[in-house]
């Protein structure tokens, strides 16, 4: 009887295994992926619209990379995350967001004097977006 137990757990195992896989949302929906892209292209619009500030790109480097390992934690494939990243879509919608984001907080484009204030509230917080933002001031 302890080969067929032993069968038996592994099937229950490896369907569980199946269920899960089948259960991740589209990697361009999972919550903690999508916030942590976004707050990139929030600090990225930061930086190419206020003169006193600058992405710090080693640091936004890492956070990708580290967003990839959470990722494939997820049981995302490095195809899906690869294909994520380059989507031309993707982007666009992230730089939507972010733009609506920002706007929410009283910058748009040819106001400087409002993304700089944004984004020195934001290192001042020591959000993600002030993390990866540092004032030339």
């Amino acid at each position: 009887m302890r080969p067929f137990k032993t069968l038996t757990l592994i099937i229950l195992a490896a369907g569980t295994l199946a269920a899960s896989a089948q259960a991740r949302v589209p990697i361009n929906e999972e919550p903690t992926i999508i916030n942590t892209l976004l707050q990139g292209f929030i600090g990225d619009a930061i930086d190419d619209n206020c003169p006193t500030i600058e992405a710090r790109k080693l640091r936004a480097l890492g956070e990708l990379n580290k967003l990839r390992d959470y990722a494939l934690k997820q049981g995302y494939s490095a195809d899906e995350i690869r294909a994520l990243v380059r989507s031309k879509e993707e982007k666009a919608k992230g730089k939507a967001l972010a733009a609506q984001w920002l706007k929410e907080r009283g910058a748009e484009p040819g106001n400087p004097e409002a993304y700089c204030r944004i984004g020195e509230e934001e290192i001042a917080k020591n959000s993600l977006i002030g993390y990866l933002l540092r004032s030339t001031r």
